[in-house]
């Protein structure tokens, strides 16, 4: 068997442990839940490694995982990489100082925050969330790494709705990776 064929089992396996559960959290909405590949420990460190093998052998200096789900995968992908964990949380959530960044939602804005000394200037982030759906998210993260002279040098999401076309609103510069694409 060839490794192409091994990573397609691979994903086949995690794409089948994601739950889609209808009309969460409102009417319309399909939610891919991502808590059946947790509870399995077989899951959990394949996926947590099929994140991480496209960054091996960069220099990455953190993982900057988005709340709350992109915190649950970034820590091990940190672990794997050998590089600091970051989060990026709503507002109000963490505990010393802030910079913020505001981001426009299909229906009014929202905002991030990360610790205005969580990186250092000229580090190398990869901004890591479980799924990217419209791209705001994470654009927002970009630009907060950036706030702080970061450089993004990746993008990193268990799955992609390649639908809503969230990619496409995120530099195409920076290296982008998904493990799954539904």
């Amino acid at each position: 068997m060839t490794i192409e064929k091994i990573d397609e089992s691979i994903k086949e396996l995690l794409k089948n442990m994601i739950r889609t559960i209808p009309d969460y959290p409102k009417p319309g909405i399909h939610f891919k839940d991502i808590t059946p590949l947790l509870g399995n420990k077989d899951t959990l460190e394949l996926t947590s490694r099929m994140l991480a093998v496209p960054y091996r052998g960069t220099r990455i200096d953190y993982v900057a995982g988005l709340e709350s789900r992109g915190f649950l995968f970034g820590i091990n992908m940190a672990q794997y990489l050998h590089a600091g964990f970051v989060p990026i949380r709503k507002p109000n959530k963490l505990p010393a100082d802030t910079i913020s960044v505001s981001y426009e939602l299909e229906y009014g804005t929202d905002s991030l925050e990360i610790h205005s000394d969580a990186i250092f200037e000229g580090s190398n982030v990869i901004i890591h969330d479980d799924l990217i759906a419209t791209g705001g998210t994470a654009l927002a993260a970009c630009k907060l790494i950036e706030k702080l002279g970061g450089k993004v040098a990746g993008f990193s999401f268990v799955m992609e709705l390649n639908d809503l076309k969230g990619k496409e609103k995120l530099p195409q510069n920076v290296p982008y990776h998904t493990v799954l694409v539904v």
